[in-house]
């Protein structure tokens, strides 16, 4: 009876392309989480309420802002009524389920915020969200 000693082959993974796909992944999501946030993170001081809902990071969502002194920003650019209506309008005529949230300073007067949700309401979208924060 004949015995070989050959050794085995060994299998060798090399972890340098495994780390290069991982730290792609890392800044993709750093990346694709950070531009979400943009349109969060202007400087509102939104009102705290018992019963707030969590922010959600819907599809397709609309942000509109208004800010203390009452002036509507969507997408980080002060906007007229006339385009957002047109704004709401086209997105509705597009997503029949076009989700709008309305976020508005603490400071803001009543009136402002109440002409950005009758913005919404005219343009056709049936159930605009009111963002606030829960109460400490």
């Amino acid at each position: 009876m004949l015995i070989h000693d050959e050794p085995e082959p060994s299998i060798h993974i090399d972890f340098v392309p495994l780390a290069d796909v991982l730290f792609n992944l890392l800044i993709f999501f750093l990346l694709a989480t950070t531009i979400a946030q943009v349109e969060r993170e202007m400087r509102i001081t939104l009102p705290e309420t018992s019963f707030a809902a969590p922010i959600s990071a819907a599809l397709r969502e609309i942000v509109i802002n208004v800010d203390a002194s009452g002036t509507i920003i969507v997408a980080g650019k002060p906007t007229d009524d006339e385009t957002l209506s047109r704004l709401l309008s086209d997105a509705l005529a597009a997503n029949k389920s076009q989700r709008v949230s309305v976020r508005a300073d603490r400071a803001a007067a009543y009136a402002a915020v109440a002409h950005a949700l009758d913005l919404c309401k005219g343009a056709g979208i049936t159930e605009p969200f009111l963002d606030t924060i829960p109460a400490r």
